[in-house]
């Protein structure tokens, strides 16, 4: 019975033996690339999997990871028990021995400390939202709030990676590029996966290339970092002295070489090599133009906040994101560092929420007045949620709180996601969740089913096993669908 890979290197070496027979080859082949795309018969990238297992919902996916983890008790999770027991030693009862971090597991007590910021409830749905996103207040009427989100993971690299690959050890192929794998591009001309990190956000847990890796996936299905300035992919401009004739004909010189070298080595990842150069090539025009905000109209400069006029930061990738997602891009990821807040929780946590409050709303807001949140799947959060004790020392006006895996909220919107809906609850303590539990591994395998995709079935053999997203895993959580 042939493998996966097989199977590839099978139909690859036939495709490129009757190009080759045909007097084409993949220099030729390459060529036809570059007329009209309705002269094609597909996409650049394929999927690898013939496209959807089913009807799929969206078309797209915006994913606005918060890293560092957003204290759910500061934003979404209003809990006034913890006013009234401000200072008290958390419960026994509450914590049933739950394992801590070693950064608090050694304090003497852990004395509950309250939000310092106000809750209010807003729109039809009677959301409750801190005083500290008042742009949320406008769109949560759009959104469905997941307050019982948990994982099993206590330290970041280990949540942030299980989060983004469904794995708490990096080397598996992280979402994102099992959209590309799955799907295929939709814009021959632009990546499917592409990643945006707010500039200067380094914060205290840096982020690595293994979070938008595509892993054991073929190459072709990496994440693509767009950095802000003047060359937002390396090496993708050409070199002095080299025209647009040069590098056309180079390329072509190397797809007949490649194609030389395939037929002896028949490894895959030469020819999905020809595919990444032929793909920047195209994107030498498509990219520039796609990162070109300044022809937007000033109202949207507003909507988005001012930072959305400096390159880089997150309102300005936001803003991106909306243009990335008019030119049909899968899965679009931002990283925003900096809510790690142990300490001096109340005066940072107010800068990352300015930060982060008015773009996102405005994100969903300008997807909705172009028609395009209805086929878009967007999400916000980080990879767990924060201790409602303080960690060190709490005063009437500071305090830090540590990670806590147990429960946390994200939000989605968009395509067929119920508008104004929240799921879940947690106890009295924002500590443990006593309604309707959303692992990773759920939420995961709900993003796919939005897309099409079973994620029992989207698989790779890789070393004699089956890998997929959500590992042996994960369920639909049919409770948010539309």
């Amino acid at each position: 019975m042939q493998t996966d890979l097989e199977h590839q290197i099978h139909d690859q070496f036939s495709r490129r033996n009757f190009l080759g027979q045909a007097g084409l080859g993949v220099g030729a082949a390459a060529l036809a690339s570059l007329l009209p795309r309705q002269t094609l018969a597909s996409a650049d990238q394929p999927s690898g999997t013939g496209g959807p297992h089913f009807a799929p919902k969206i078309k797209r996916v915006i994913y606005l990871f918060q890293s560092g983890a957003p204290s759910q008790l500061e934003t979404f999770d209003y809990k006034p028990k913890l006013e009234t027991m401000w200072g008290q030693n958390l419960p026994e009862s509450v914590r049933n021995g739950q394992r801590l971090t070693g950064m608090s597991a050694g304090q003497s007590s852990f004395p509950l400390a309250a939000s310092l910021f106000k809750f209010a409830q807003y729109g039809r749905s009677r959301a409750w939202v801190s005083e500290l996103l008042p742009h949320h207040t406008k769109i949560v009427d759009d959104v469905t709030f997941i307050k019982s989100m948990y994982t099993e993971h206590i330290n970041h690299d280990p949540a942030v990676t299980f989060i983004q690959t469904g794995n708490q050890i990096g080397g598996r192929p992280s979402m994102g590029s099992w959209m590309s794998y799955g799907l295929g591009s939709e814009n021959k001309n632009m990546p499917a996966f592409v990643v945006l990190l707010s500039k200067g956000r380094a914060g205290d847990q840096p982020l690595y290339a293994k979070l938008w890796s595509n892993g054991f996936l073929p190459s072709t299905h990496q994440g693509v970092i767009f950095r802000s300035g003047p060359d937002p992919i390396f090496y993708l401009n050409n070199p002095a002295g080299i025209d647009k004739t040069s590098r056309r004909n180079m390329l072509n010189t190397l797809a007949r070489l490649s194609q030389d070298q395939y037929k002896h080595v028949l490894d895959p990842e030469i020819n999905n090599r020809v595919q990444q150069y032929e793909m920047a090539y195209r994107m030498q025009a498509s990219v520039p133009e796609t990162l070109d905000i300044a022809s937007e109209p000033g109202y949207i400069f507003d909507m988005y906040g001012p930072e959305s006029r400096i390159p880089g930061t997150f309102a300005a990738n936001c803003l991106l994101a909306r243009k990335l997602a008019e030119k049909d891009v899968r899965f679009i990821q931002l990283y925003h560092q900096g809510w790690d807040q142990h300490f001096n929780l109340p005066k940072d946590i107010k800068t990352m929420a300015s930060s982060v409050d008015q773009a996102s709303a405005a994100l969903i807001q300008d997807l909705r007045q172009r028609g395009l949140l209805d086929d878009t799947l967007v999400i916000w959060g980080g990879e767990f949620g924060r201790t409602n004790y303080s960690q060190g020392k709490l005063t009437k006006d500071n305090y830090g709180r540590d990670h806590h895996p147990r429960c946390f909220t994200v939000w989605l919107a968009g395509g067929g996601i119920k508008k104004g809906f929240t799921l879940g609850q947690t106890d009295e303590f924002s500590y443990n969740i006593t309604k309707d539990p959303v692992h990773v591994h759920d939420l995961q395998a709900t993003v796919l089913h939005l897309l099409g995709l079973d994620h029992e079935k989207l698989t790779f053999k890789f070393q004699g096993r089956r890998y997929r997203l959500t590992d042996v895993a994960g369920k639909v959580v049919k409770p948010i669908l539309a």
